[in-house]
């Protein structure tokens, strides 16, 4: 057996930046925001977020263009989180700057990830992200319905939502014969409680081709 635990959307806006801020060394430090859940993300033997912010350095700013400092994602993992997933409608608020440094800093800070990339050769190689506990593999797969408008600039990828390309990427994953795929899909409506008629329409699409579970983020509610 293993368990699965899904978190998120986790974002970073002004007032959250300056409550991390330490004022006279100008650091941050998130550790307890994730105080009282550390115990409940620990029992998981994979923990999964999104990560709903670019760590693009300073100006750090929130809404509608987020940079969080990296000590943000630093938390994340001394919390227990094993891996994070960053294609979301947020992913390209600071261009291809912010979407490079992103993925520079969660290399550096040791923590996996998927759903943008540096160029079309590193998706190739690094997707499906493979996970492994218990004896039991997991595949996670990572799309967002779009980037508001933002453009993602030539090589960088943001794994976008397209029907045929998700199937391809499943049918690639399956190769691989984990136990489960799993897909980390950025969409639907923000505070709708229930998903649109689409969204179960794709995903039972989606099931019928091989994923095992089909996991939301974007609306802000369970």
């Amino acid at each position: 057996r293993v368990s699965l635990l899904f978190m998120g959307d986790i974002m970073g806006h002004d007032t959250q930046i300056r409550s991390a801020e330490d004022r006279q060394t100008r650091t941050y430090n998130y550790d307890d925001v994730f105080e009282h859940i550390r115990p409940v993300i620990s029992e998981a033997d994979i923990a999964i977020a999104n990560l709903e912010v670019t760590l693009a350095g300073p100006p750090y700013k929130g809404y509608p263009q987020f940079s969080s400092p990296a000590a943000l994602a630093a938390a994340c993992r001394d919390a227990g989180i094993d891996c994070l997933v960053t294609a979301n409608n947020h992913s390209a608020d600071r261009g291809g700057k912010g979407i490079r440094a992103t993925i520079f800093r969660l290399d550096s800070l040791g923590m996996p990830h998927t759903g943008t990339f540096t160029d079309p050769g590193s998706r190739d190689k690094q997707q499906p992200l493979m996970i492994e506990r218990n004896g039991i593999s997991v595949a996670l797969l990572n799309y967002t319905y779009g980037t508001n408008g933002l453009p993602v600039p030539s090589p960088l990828v943001v794994n976008m939502l397209d029907r045929e390309r998700v199937t391809q990427d499943i049918s690639k994953a399956k190769e691989l014969n984990p136990d489960i795929i799993v897909l980390f899909l950025h969409w639907g409506t923000e505070y709708d409680t229930i998903p649109s008629p689409q969204q179960e329409d794709m995903a039972e699409y989606f099931l019928s081709k091989g994923a095992g579970l089909v996991i939301g983020s974007h609306p802000h509610v369970l």
